[in-house]
């Protein structure tokens, strides 16, 4: 196997200067550099990530928490997250949360080697907030945030329903249903509690069209039968994600509705998949065209780098803005 020494030789240096070069040194000048750097590739040098890491008490990796893949938020996300990671030079070592328990995969978290930690697992009372703290690694919560103060970026939730329920008000609609996510999540709070207080501003709100979800396919598929299996069926429907939007959407056209004409439908979060011409989903989102994932990583990234300082808070909160497509209509 080849070593330090072996590139030390070829490259006419010491090994300390090898040492240098690996760990990025600015104390190298540019032409022991570069014959360091030739000697790697003609060896085919592979250097030792961990004994790196002693060296520099730095691991370049990163663990990302997601939310469930069923999401195409969670996919793009994460897509974002381990591209930009991956050009600033640090690994991410990706984990999928448990939906209402995450202990096991912050058990897993916890015990491993890492610069920081990017997660939108979170929930608003979650205990694993402390036991974060205490790890004293740079952390960012994108999408969902605990109650506590830490690094966060996000969308204003609460305005994002307020925004869905105030559209569909000046279409015109007066029995209009929501489906969301587990309200212990700072998302799905933030929307649903937007939602119903902007209603209830000109309507009387009618609690049997509010239907929390585990976000599964099965949930919502009976959240939207219940629906419309009453007598006074919704004219619109709010979806507090896209993805339960576009679930939402093939039931009912399952069960023989047309979308618009026959019940509106918004989503939340504008993802690509909701400009898909074959439905061109009206929907609400922030105006970057970052997603708060790969906000969160450069944030991170950043923290990491030196060019934010740790006790600096990042807390950012963009305001939602409504995409109007095909999907929603006058009544």
């Amino acid at each position: 196997m080849v070593s330090s020494k072996d590139v030390a030789k070829r490259a006419g240096v010491s090994q300390s200067t090898v040492s240098r070069v690996l760990n990025a040194s600015n104390q190298v000048s540019k032409t022991n550099a570069e014959k360091v750097t030739k000697a790697m590739k003609e060896l085919n040098y592979r250097p030792n990530s961990i004994a790196r890491s002693l060296v520099s008490k730095q691991t370049k990796t990163l663990a990302l928490i997601s939310g469930p893949l069923h999401n195409p938020f969670f996919v793009e996300t994460t897509t974002s997250i381990i591209n930009y990671a991956n050009e600033k030079g640090y690994k991410t070592n990706v984990f999928f949360e448990n939906t209402g328990d995450n202990m096991a995969v912050y058990e897993s978290v916890l015990s491993m080697q890492l610069d920081g930690i990017i997660l939108s697992s979170i929930f608003m009372e979650d205990p694993i907030y402390e036991e974060l703290k205490a790890l004293n690694l740079p952390f960012v919560m994108f999408n969902r945030k605990h109650n506590k103060p830490g690094h966060f970026v996000e969308i204003d939730n609460r305005k994002a329903g307020e925004m869905a329920a105030d559209h569909f008000l000046e279409l015109g609609h007066k029995r209009i249903g929501f489906i969301g996510g587990p309200l212990y999540t700072s998302t799905f709070h933030g929307r649903c509690e937007g939602f119903i207080e902007k209603v209830k501003e000109h309507l009387s709100l009618d609690k049997t069209l509010i239907h929390e979800t585990d976000t599964s396919e099965k949930d919502i598929r009976e959240a939207v039968l219940k629906m419309m299996g009453q007598k006074h069926k919704p004219t619109a429907i709010f979806a507090a994600t896209d993805s339960i939007a576009i679930l939402a959407i093939d039931v009912l056209k399952e069960l023989g509705y047309d979308i618009p004409e026959d019940i509106s439908i918004c989503g939340m979060d504008n993802v690509r998949l909701a400009r898909h011409h074959s439905f061109e989903l009206t929907t609400i989102g922030q105006k970057t065209e970052k997603n708060l994932g790969r906000l969160g990583i450069e944030y991170l990234i950043d923290m990491l780098e030196g060019n934010i300082r740790e006790d600096t808070p990042v807390q950012v909160t963009l305001e939602p803005v409504l995409y109007q497509r095909k999907t929603t209509c006058a009544i």
